[in-house]
């Protein structure tokens, strides 16, 4: 009888064990996809912002208003419009999108000229008021 109480009893601290480092490992499993899709999103944010400036500059509005503007103040606009930009893209995109343009260089430009064409006039419309 001694013997089925201390057999029972490791058994059950080695399932035990075994529960708390699945949990551990899940929870590092998790960690990791949560920093890699982080990783992912602002590599994604980056590349839009750089074709919203590159978009910019190429409206003929743009140019007319930066005319009238300094260095600095150019700036400061350009920034707060490709930032509204890169802050509305990841709602633009779907999981799938990102995950083919994390493979497919040509699938990413193509999705990054579609969602900066989306939102860069409504932001651009809403900073030059």
């Amino acid at each position: 009888m001694k013997k089925l109480l201390i057999s029972t009893a490791m058994l059950a601290s080695l399932a035990l064990a075994g529960c708390t480092t699945t949990t551990g490992a899940n929870t590092n499993a998790g960690t990791a996809i949560g920093t890699a899709n982080n990783i992912g999103m602002n590599v994604f944010k980056a590349a839009i912002d750089n074709k919203c400036r590159t978009e910019l500059e190429k409206k003929n509005t743009w140019r007319v208003a930066s005319a009238v503007m300094n260095a600095e103040q150019e700036a400061t606009v350009k920034n707060k419009i490709c930032g509204c930009v890169s802050e509305q893209a990841p709602q633009q995109v779907t999981i799938i999108e990102l995950g083919n343009a994390a493979i497919d260089s040509e699938y990413r430009g193509q999705l990054v000229t579609r969602v900066v064409a989306k939102s860069l006039q409504t932001c651009y419309a809403n900073f030059t008021k």
